[in-house]
């Protein structure tokens, strides 16, 4: 039996917790082999981003390719991607590839280091949204791709109605995610948008700061179930579930001085276990 293969394009986490790094976890967790394109490189801990080297449109491209002619891949994911030379060249590339593509519209870090430069909203709406399968921002992202300011998203029925427009402006299935949305009875709730129909997707919030890499995880963990074969909205609850497990296993944890991972392969269960046995 072979594992099935995914590809992720996006930046480098020196801190381990987001982007590529966060991506391999995700697709090992779901039992896939991961593969990579890496599109920027940047110096980050739990605290911040301190420095961002974006790579040459080029070299990304170079990537994709020798991955592509390779590996019989199943899904692609994107993360990162740093600016509007690099998401054009990655929107032109994928424009020949017919599978299943999640477009996590990473803009902001969940420290807040802005992650993409001003052309690359631009690029971002007009060129890569419209040729995803998914896109899953979360509330400030998608504050960002409509025009508007993240304050103004502050309840889960103003994520619906700007989640709907997103879906309605690129035609694709949107998952708004409701982490930075004020809660509703203890619950966040997620949108699953395709242009008037909306799923919601509730679940309890979980109180930690151990965060970084939530978003990358999500949309990592959402392709790698595409590209086993599981219909989508399968897929996008395997994923929310994958998180919110991961989330409440690394709560105690002491990882870095701010935001720290969240636990993706089950360490906490595990050593839970060893010491029962």
């Amino acid at each position: 039996m072979q594992p099935v293969v995914v590809l992720s394009i996006a930046g480098s986490d020196s801190g381990g917790g987001a982007g590529i790094q966060a991506d391999l976890h995700s697709f090992a967790a779901a039992g896939t082999f991961g593969t990579t394109a890496i599109t920027a490189i940047t110096a980050q801990n739990t605290l911040g981003v301190t420095a961002v080297q974006v790579l040459q449109p080029s070299l990304v491209v170079a990537q994709i390719d020798a991955v592509l002619s390779d590996f019989a891949v199943s899904a692609i994911k994107t993360g990162m991607l740093g600016n509007a030379a690099v998401v054009t060249a990655v929107a032109d590339r994928l424009q020949e590839v017919d599978l299943p593509l999640v477009v996590d519209p990473v803009l902001i870090s969940t420290t807040g280091s802005m992650l993409l430069d001003e052309g690359g909203l631009e690029a971002y709406r007009d060129c890569l949204l419209g040729r995803a399968q998914i896109v899953t921002p979360n509330r400030d992202e998608l504050a960002a791709l409509l025009g508007l300011a993240p304050q103004s998203i502050a309840t889960t029925d103003q994520l619906r109605r700007c989640a709907i427009e997103l879906s309605h402006a690129t035609k694709t299935v949107v998952v708004a995610k409701g982490g930075h949305v004020r809660p509703v009875d203890g619950r966040v709730v997620d949108l699953v948008v395709n242009g008037d129909h909306v799923r919601s997707l509730p679940q309890a919030y979980v109180t930690t700061v151990n965060d970084h890499g939530t978003g990358c995880s999500f949309a990592a963990s959402l392709a790698a179930h595409l590209g086993k074969g599981l219909l989508l909205d399968d897929a996008i609850d395997q994923a929310q579930l994958f998180v919110h497990r991961a989330l409440k296993g690394a709560m105690t944890w002491q990882l870095g001085q701010g935001h720290g991972p969240i636990d993706h392969h089950g360490l906490q269960a595990l050593e839970q276990q060893s010491r029962v046995s």
